[in-house]
């Protein structure tokens, strides 16, 4: 299914796809040394908002022919996805139900030819390099999502199970500093240094752009900014509660050893990123879904009715209210405008610090046993 969903939207999007054509042009304004932040109506509409390390990431794809290049691109992120999670240290059923669950959603994603799907892999791909003692790949992946789009930095919310903490910090460092250099290879220093400038002014817009769009902060912020209707306040508000409540989980460092707690951080960060973000839109809802998904399945003890009402919930909500198998005048009188999409979610991510403040997490494995080598699920679970 994950294969298949891909090559099928690929080829529903041929001649849909602005995304892709934005991705393209990354490449190709680099190479050619212009700008990356400014409108090419001629090429696409819209505006590119991804960093200068993008154009060495969507090279080999931007190079191949359009239909080719558009598929590929899909079933490399499906692939790495399906790959990351299956990496979680959970029983292969519940990994099942994970890919299930989250499908539909990947298919939004996928015909909006969204990197967000690579950005949910290299999150959960950065956890589990850290379970295993892969610091220094952990570093990378870290950072090469922070530098194509920021929502990377968020595994660092996992440094604290690193088992080599120095070598972690001076892998980060390293990696840095290639990153950062790397798209000089096709273009010049002077140029890269000058496009970096611009994205953090670009971001900077974007932000004030997104307080009340209709298609972007589909998110927490979004959803008080939008009921309210109010411009008058500072995120702020709502940001820092957030961070708080984040961040206390953290004082129970007795739970560290339990992999169920580390699973929870995993899926709270998940949550985090998307729910606290301006930018997040409905195709973000890939990295949310999949941190409600295994909030519900890592719990070491038996969820209740409670618990499945807000995964159903979550389902019908999040997942198919952008699809035409919801009710159209629901979806555009309510769910778009108020950016409702996000609400199963908070509730969930609500739950969720809730249970990593008062739960035992004690009955899975000792994270601090799990082996540095790859652990393949024991499908007789």
């Amino acid at each position: 299914l994950w294969l298949l969903l891909p090559v099928i939207s690929g080829l529903l999007k041929i001649n849909k796809c602005n995304n892709f054509l934005i991705f393209k042009g990354v490449f190709v304004h680099t190479w050619n040394g212009m700008p990356l932040y400014e409108p090419y109506p001629a090429e696409y509409f819209d505006l590119n908002h991804y960093g200068p390390l993008f154009s060495m990431v969507i090279a080999p794809f931007a190079v191949l022919p359009h239909p080719a290049g558009l598929i590929l691109w899909l079933t490399v992120m499906a692939v790495l996805l399906y790959y990351a999670v299956g990496r979680l240290s959970l029983p292969w059923g519940k990994l099942v139900f994970i890919y299930w669950f989250c499908a539909h959603e990947l298919l939004t994603a996928l015909f909006m030819s969204q990197f967000n799907i690579a950005i949910a892999a290299i999150i959960i791909g950065s956890f589990c390099c850290i379970q295993r003692g892969r610091d220094a790949t952990a570093a990378f992946l870290i950072l090469l999502g922070t530098f194509v789009k920021l929502y990377g930095i968020v595994g660092l919310a996992f440094f604290f199970f690193s088992r080599d903490k120095s070598r972690f910090i001076l892998s980060f460092v390293g990696w840095s500093a290639l990153l950062f250099v790397l798209p000089m290879a096709i273009s010049s220093p002077e140029y890269i240094v000058e496009q970096y400038r611009e994205w953090a002014l670009c971001l900077g817009e974007k932000n004030s752009e997104n307080l009340l769009s209709g298609g972007q902060n589909i998110s927490l912020l979004g959803l008080v900014r939008k009921l309210t209707g109010c411009l008058s306040y500072s995120d702020l508000w709502l940001i820092v509660p957030g961070l708080a409540a984040f961040a206390l989980p953290y004082l129970r460092i007795g739970q560290y050893r339990n992999l169920a707690f580390r699973h929870a951080l995993l899926a709270s960060v998940l949550l985090f990123v998307v729910l606290f973000s301006t930018g997040s839109e409905s195709s973000s809802y890939i990295i949310a879904l999949l941190g409600a998904a295994i909030w519900y399945v890592s719990a070491p003890w038996k969820r209740g009715r409670a618990d499945i009402a807000l995964m159903v919930f979550a389902f019908i909500l999040t997942s198919m209210s952008p699809s035409d198998l919801f009710p159209a005048f629901i979806r555009k009188t309510y769910v778009q405008p108020y950016a409702l999409k996000a609400l199963p979610c908070v509730l969930i991510w609500l739950k969720l610090v809730y249970e990593m403040m008062t739960r035992d997490y004690a009955g899975m494995p000792v994270a601090g046993n799990l082996p540095k080598g790859d652990m393949q699920p024991d499908k007789r679970q």
